[in-house]
């Protein structure tokens, strides 16, 4: 089943004190932008890839995605401050339908089996997001004071991709911008339509890139996939 990827690469290197976009730091001498695009890239079924940038990082990713020989990225689309409006952006640059994923820039682990799965299940039931289950004991404490001990078994710790019938996606997207809702994801937006999302299992590996100690970690998934034994390489900052 084909599908077309969305993702958002116009972030800030704030939380990992990079001074700059945290894509361009290296993970064994690769950006981490091309670390995620390449999943997609040697996937049959991806047809193509949206990316929301900045406009002053356009040429810097350009040039990038011709070093590495990403070829699928068919637009770079003008990012927004916020999340929302750079998937947006992606989403007003598609217009052809079909299964759209979104995806964080920063998530260069995500398993082909669980983007197969998401793709399949989002085509079927028209929404399906991946996560994991809570694996630490959860507690409900708005003011600091515990007030309940929420039953883990019911959490889910939400990643991405995301997974849409691209029709369900852009009215949802559309209904949040004529409110001015701003949502911390894209199930979010499809949850007020009323519309049932589905739960994907995903994997623990599937980690979001946000801190040094998220770098890490993903050193160390690098050389677990690659059977890489060489303890040489390091994260460039």
């Amino acid at each position: 089943m084909e599908y077309t990827v969305m993702m958002p690469a116009a972030g800030s290197g704030q939380r990992m004190g990079a001074g700059y976009n945290k894509l361009f730091l290296e993970l064994d001498d690769k950006p981490i932008l091309i670390h995620t695009l390449d999943v997609f890239e040697k996937d049959p079924a991806c047809v193509g890839m949206i990316l929301a940038v900045k406009p002053a990082e356009r040429e810097r990713i350009q040039s990038m995605l011709t070093q590495f020989s990403i070829t699928k990225v068919k637009a770079l689309v003008a990012g927004g401050s916020e999340r929302q409006q750079s998937v947006a952006a992606c989403i007003r640059a598609h217009g052809e339908g079909g299964i759209v994923l979104v995806h964080d820039a920063a998530r260069p682990f995500i398993s082909q089996s669980v983007i197969y799965e998401l793709v399949q299940v989002a085509k079927e039931h028209g929404a399906a997001i991946a996560g994991v289950q809570a694996k630490d004991t959860m507690k409900f404490a708005p003011v600091g004071i515990v007030e309940e001990t929420v039953d883990r078994s019911k959490l889910w710790i939400i990643q991405t991709p995301q997974a849409f019938q691209y029709t369900v996606l852009q009215k949802a997207a559309e209904k949040a911008e004529a409110e001015a809702f701003l949502g911390t994801d894209e199930s979010m937006l499809v949850e007020r339509l009323g519309h049932p999302v589905r739960i994907v299992e995903s994997t623990y590996d599937n980690v979001k890139m946000t801190t040094q100690e998220d770098l890490v970690f993903g050193e160390i998934l690098l050389r677990r996939r690659q059977g890489n034994k060489d303890d040489s390489s390091r994260t460039r900052f």
